[in-house]
């Protein structure tokens, strides 16, 4: 495990994260008003604590091993509207407000630019018509479900 480096975030709310063995958690970034995810970026608790404290992003580079905040060299920001922490406490969603691209791509999001053929099925289990499992797979289709028949959608309210 990396050793922690200096942080001023509040200790309650360090006590309450879990990290990964670099002392990172993940942080999905989604724009406010529309729920378009935007990417996924990585804080430790002085990312996390700069992103509170600034109303800015600011995340961790894996790469370059040093902190940056979104937008500052590329003028794309994004402008804190919440932070959340998940209910196991390894990820916050950050909602924020996107100024231009969000990918280092210049794509809006990082998730533009290569969707995955996906089997779509409604809550019946029925394939979707025009879906990815409409057209003749390369091999089985593994993990599609069958038809429920009867009974309550274990997923319903959740």
């Amino acid at each position: 495990m990396s050793a922690a480096r200096p942080s001023d975030l509040d200790p309650a709310l360090a006590a309450r994260l879990k990290r990964d063995d670099h002392g990172l958690l993940a942080a999905v970034v989604q724009q406010w008003d529309t729920g378009e995810v935007l990417m996924v970026g990585w804080m430790d608790d002085e990312a996390l604590h700069r992103t509170l404290t600034s109303g800015r992003c600011t995340y961790w580079s894996r790469s370059r091993q040093e902190y940056w905040v979104k937008g500052e060299t590329s003028g794309h920001q994004q402008w804190v509207r919440s932070v959340a922490l998940d209910c196991d406490g390894d990820t916050v969603l950050v909602r924020v407000d996107q100024v231009g691209a969000a990918c280092h791509t210049g794509d809006r999001t990082c998730f533009d630019a290569d969707l995955l053929p996906a089997v779509v099925v409604d809550r019946s289990g029925a394939v979707v018509d025009g879906t990815a499992a409409a057209r003749p797979a390369a091999g089985p289709t593994v993990g599609v479900p069958s038809v429920v028949t009867g009974g309550a959608d274990p997923m319903e309210g959740a």
